[in-house]
């Protein structure tokens, strides 16, 4: 139950406000001198403080209850602290709001405005304090990840955070291990950290199925012996090479029923036989697979073997598009700048924009602002970006994140703001009367 402390040297006030706030489920302690507040503060989780602005009798300067107020902001810089006086000094109010007071209320108070302000203040603390453990939660993850070879991944983001924790929890496990994500999103990178944790000495072997033509994947997968077909030369395939190793199989999806057919074969037994052979090769090969469509779709309509999907599917993590992990732009914006400098219009646009091409759209558009920039400060036009990608997709609705983006990235400009959402003025006026935003 959220705590609040009441200082306040009147015993009426002290009773009328805890009887308020026990009503509404409301913990309060009472104090009726600024030392007593203090040492409550000291021993006692509080949540928030009401105070009064005179303790002495016959003072009404308000001189008291600033000097609490800012021993009180001192040492608990976060605290909401909402100021209460029979004698309002209109100069003093503006000046405390400004140095943080969350408000400044004459006596006697409105119960309903003063409940409606505790009750934001507290949801606001609440959320703070949420938000503020899971940043000291991602930095104790972060801190651990950072024993482990990383391969160079730049992240800030909880979900990455997590991500990487778990690539790491099942590299040392030894099965198959599916990676899903949209193009550029980083699904690669992770199987190198995946590798390069394991206890595999043999090399990391990467193969893009979707570059290779369909009669070539499998023997560029398998091998071939000379004769196998025109042109061909003995050759030692991915999976031989990859032996005592990890295979990254990126673009799975697009591999041929035969190839799946035989990659099953390997699953299972560990042997295959090179194009164009009947001789029989065994390999010790951990097989990590990527894709960025919906092998449940492939296989209800029979271009995926379900069998093969289970014996992939072991362990299966998803890595998030740029967009779901606003944290990490910025850090990798860095790392692509190699020193440049950004303005900073092109980092609010930078996080405004949706990123359909994910992290291999930012490092191109970093690398291109760079050439453009000329030495200067990079800015918005030098980065380029298409003002529709601020919608999240075609036909859908901008919601608030979108719409609250796409005015910061424009000043908030209503006019620009709305073409780059796809929108009329009137119709981006409309939506933001529906989010209370101005």
């Amino acid at each position: 139950m959220p705590k609040v402390l009441i200082i306040d040297d009147n015993e009426g006030v002290q009773t009328a406000l805890s009887v308020l706030f026990g009503l509404h489920h409301l913990d309060v302690l009472t104090a009726d001198s600024p030392e007593s507040g203090l040492e409550i503060l000291e021993h006692e989780e509080v949540q928030l403080v009401v105070q009064d602005m005179n303790f002495t009798g016959d003072t009404t300067s308000g001189a008291e209850g600033e000097a609490l107020f800012s021993e009180i902001r001192s040492l608990f810089p976060d605290m909401p602290i909402i100021l209460l006086t029979a004698w309002t000094h209109l100069d003093a109010a503006v000046r405390l709001v400004r140095e943080g007071a969350a408000d400044y209320l004459g006596k006697p108070w409105d119960d309903d405005k003063l409940l409606v302000t505790v009750n934001n203040l507290l949801q606001r603390r609440i959320a703070e304090e949420s938000r503020d453990e899971l940043v000291r939660d991602g930095m104790r993850n972060r801190t651990a990840l950072e024993e482990h070879d990383l391969c160079g991944l730049i992240f800030e983001s909880n979900s990455m955070v997590n991500l990487v924790k778990m690539a790491i929890q099942v590299s040392r496990a030894d099965v198959p291990v599916l990676i899903t994500g949209a193009n550029g999103a980083g699904k690669e990178k992770i199987a190198e950290i995946i590798h390069a944790n394991s206890r595999r000495d043999g090399e990391l072997i990467k193969v893009n199925a979707g570059a290779l033509p369909a009669d070539l994947i499998e023997s560029e997968l398998f091998g071939s012996v000379a004769g196998a077909f025109t042109g061909s030369t003995n050759r030692i395939g991915r999976f031989e090479a990859a032996d005592g190793g990890t295979l990254f199989l990126d673009e799975i999806g697009t591999l041929s029923m035969q190839g799946q057919q035989k990659l099953l074969r390997v699953l299972q037994t560990g042997e295959f036989e090179k194009l164009g052979s009947s001789k029989t090769t065994r390999v010790d090969v951990r097989l990590i697979t990527a894709t960025n469509s919906n092998l449940a779709e492939a296989i209800a309509s029979k271009q995926f073997r379900e069998d093969l999907f289970y014996r992939i599917n072991l362990i299966e993590i998803k890595v998030p598009s740029l967009n779901e992990r606003s944290d990490d732009i910025l850090p990798l914006a860095e790392h692509f700048l190699q020193g440049a400098n950004l303005s900073s219009e092109s980092k609010e646009q930078l996080l405004a924009y949706h990123w359909p091409g994910n992290v291999r759209e930012l490092e191109n558009s970093i690398k291109r602002a760079i050439l453009l920039s000329a030495e200067e400060p990079i800015s918005p036009d030098h980065l380029g970006l298409q003002l529709s990608a601020f919608v999240r997709a075609a036909g859908q609705e901008p919601n608030e994140v979108d719409i609250r983006k796409a005015l910061a990235a424009y000043n908030g400009i209503v006019a620009r703001a709305a073409k780059s959402l796809g929108l009329s003025r009137q119709a981006l006026y409309r939506r933001m009367e529906k989010y209370g935003l101005k």
